[in-house]
């Protein structure tokens, strides 16, 4: 059984605030294969802080902070 107990945030493994965890279950059987951390508000402000620097930094391509132009799909 694996614990995912850690969220990915910022290029590392970092420990959640939030203390609420659920069990992951195998869908076939039903059997309990894991554990995982539910983030809590706090957790995702923390998500959010650290993606909207990569979006405004040049870490994010050569998109340079702005979004694409949305394509139509051929006729």
């Amino acid at each position: 059984m694996e614990n995912l107990e850690k969220f990915y945030i910022n290029g590392r493994w970092v420990t959640p605030n939030s203390t609420e965890t659920m069990p992951v279950l195998n869908p076939a059987t039903e059997q309990k294969i894991g554990r995982i951390t539910l983030g809590n508000g706090t957790d995702v402000d923390r998500a959010v802080a650290a993606a909207l620097i990569v979006w405004q930094s040049k870490l994010f391509g050569s998109c340079g902070g702005s979004r694409p132009t949305p394509r139509r799909p051929p006729t």
